[in-house]
């Protein structure tokens, strides 16, 4: 019983960082049309979505190499 439970709090865990990081990541692709941080919100939401998901974390590591790379350029 209790792995059960400890499996469905996981599941439900993961399902609202996935809610929250989709929302903000949309917020943020639609702020590349409407006025706004775009550039701070996209990596944000990918930031969040990486905290569960492997191909937001790879993501995220490739767009702090890249942000790297233009610092020492």
């Amino acid at each position: 019983m209790n792995a059960f439970i400890f499996k469905t709090v996981k599941q439900a865990k993961r399902l609202i960082i996935a809610v929250i990081g989709f929302t903000i990541l949309l917020i943020g692709i639609a702020m590349i049309v409407l006025t706004g941080p775009a550039f701070i919100v996209i990596p944000a939401g990918i930031g969040i979505l990486a905290t569960e998901f492997v191909w937001a974390r790879n993501l995220f590591k490739k767009l702090k190499m890249k942000k790297q790379k233009k610092e020492v350029a």
